[in-house]
C-alpha cells in the first residue's frame, strides 16, 4: 500500500505560480514511477498578489493548511510593487519560518558537471557542503520592531540558547547522515563574529557545548569573512556550515554564486515538526508571464523534501525518489541542451520539467 503525504503548496508571486506547476508534475511523475508513495497537493493561497486583492498576506486558513501538511511547498513570493503601509515588503515565507518555528534554514552548496560556475575547480575537487542558517532569530528578529527616530536608527540581534542548542543539534544530525552517506567523517563548522560581539561568542560557546555530544563529527569555527574569502578560494574543504540569521542569507547567495546563479539553489526551513521546501531566488516580476523562468530551483526544492519526508518517515522509496531526482536534474543541466536563457541556453520552463521528466523515465527501471 502506498505512503500518503498531504503537501500544503503556496504557488506564489511573479514566476512562482510559473514554476510551481511543473515542480508538482515532476513530482507527479515521481509518484507514479515508483508506485510507493502518494502526494496530495493542497493549494494555500498567500504572498503580495493576494494581499493585493484580499488585504491579507498569509491567511489563517492558509497558515492551518501548512501546519496540518506532512510538509510544504513555498514558491517564489513578493513583489518590490506591492507593499505594507511602513514600505516593507511582503514576506509570508519570513513568516512561517517565525510562526511555525523552523529555525533551521539549509541550503546546499554543490557544482556538479555542467554547472556555470565561476569558480576554476581543479580537476579532483567536488565541492558538495551544506550551510545551515538559523532562521527566527539573529538580526531578522527585529522585523517590524526596528526603532527610527529622525537622527538614528536601531535594529535588535537576539541569539537564544534554546533556540541555538536546538539548531546545532539538527546540524550535527546532519552532519552524521551525509558522513554516513559519504563514507567519511564530517565536519561542522560555525560561522560567527564572535571577536567582535558578545552575542556571537554567546553562540560559539553554544556551538561548542552540543558538539561534545557528537564526538564521531569534527568541529571548528570561522569568523565570517573568513568564510566567505574560503568559500570562494577552497570551497571543497567544506562540509557542514552553521551560522546566524544575517550571516546565512549573505552566504547562502554567495553559495549560489558559485554553483552558477539563483536558478540552481534550492532550500529548506526545518523546526521540530514542520518544514518548508522553496527556491532561494525571488519573484523576478520583470520576467514573469514570459515563460522562461528556471523551474530547477524548484524542482530540487522538492526534491529535499521528499529526502526530507523519508529520514521523518523511515520510507526508503522517497529517499530513492530524492536521489534519481537529483540525478536527473543533472544529467540535463550537463547535456546543456534544454536549459533556459539564465543558464545560457533558450528553453522554456517546461521544456526543462519535460526533460527531466523524460530522464526520470529513461533511467528508472
Amino acid at each position: 500500500m502506498p505512503s500518503d503525504f498531504r503537501i500544503a503548496v503556496f504557488s506564489g508571486d511573479g514566476i512562482g505560480p510559473e514554476i510551481t506547476a511543473p515542480t508538482c508534475r515532476v513530482l507527479r511523475k515521481l509518484q507514479d514511477l515508483s508506485r510507493r508513495f502518494q502526494l496530495h497537493f493542497e493549494d494555500a493561497p498567500a504572498g503580495a498578489s493576494h494581499y493585493a486583492k484580499t488585504g491579507e498576506s498569509l491567511p489563517a486558513a492558509s497558515l492551518a493548511t501548512a501546519r496540518e501538511a506532512h510538509a510544504i511547498l513555498l514558491s517564489a513570493m513578493g513583489d518590490p510593487a506591492i507593499r505594507y503601509p511602513d514600505g516593507t515588503e511582503i514576506s509570508p515565507q519570513i513568516e512561517l519560518r517565525k510562526e511555525m518555528g523552523l529555525y533551521a534554514g539549509l541550503r546546499p552548496v554543490r557544482i556538479a558537471p555542467g554547472y556555470p560556475t565561476p569558480l576554476r575547480l581543479p580537476q579532483d575537487r567536488v565541492v558538495d557542503f551544506m550551510l545551515v542558517r538559523e532562521s527566527t532569530e539573529g538580526l531578522f528578529w527585529s522585523m517590524g520592531r526596528g526603532e527610527v527616530t529622525p537622527d538614528e536608527a536601531r535594529e535588535t540581534l537576539v541569539i537564544t540558547r534554546e533556540t541555538s542548542r536546538k539548531l546545532f543539534r539538527q546540524t550535527f544530525e546532519l552532519a552524521r547522515q551525509r558522513s554516513a552517506r559519504q563514507g567519511r567523517q564530517g565536519r561542522v563548522t560555525c560561522v560567527d563574529k564572535a571577536n567582535v560581539f558578545r552575542a556571537f561568542a554567546f553562540f560559539r560557546d553554544v556551538f561548542k557545548s552540543e558538539a561534545a555530544a557528537y564526538p564521531d563529527i569534527a568541529h571548528d569555527a570561522s569568523y565570517v569573512d573568513a568564510m566567505a574569502l574560503k568559500m570562494v578560494s577552497a570551497p571543497w574543504a567544506l562540509d557542514v556550515l552553521v551560522t546566524e540569521n544575517m550571516f546565512g542569507d549573505i552566504l547562502s547567495d554567495l553559495g549560489a554564486g558559485l554553483m552558477g546563479g539563483l536558478g540552481l539553489a534550492p532550500s529548506a526551513d526545518i523546526g521540530d515538526t514542520n518544514a518548508v521546501f522553496q527556491p532561494c531566488h525571488g519573484s523576478a516580476p520583470d520576467i514573469a508571464g514570459r515563460g522562461v523562468a528556471n523551474p530547477i530551483a524548484m524542482i530540487l526544492s522538492g526534491g529535499m523534501m521528499l529526502d526530507w519526508l523519508a529520514a521523518r518517515h523511515g520510507d526508503a522509496a522517497l529517499a530513492e525518489a530524492a536521489t534519481r531526482l537529483q540525478a536527473a536534474t543533472d544529467k540535463v543541466i550537463a547535456d546543456g541542451a534544454t536549459l533556459t536563457p539564465d543558464l545560457g541556453g533558450n528553453s522554456d520552463t517546461e521544456a526543462v520539467a519535460d526533460a527531466i521528466i523524460s530522464a526520470l523515465e529513461s533511467g528508472w527501471s
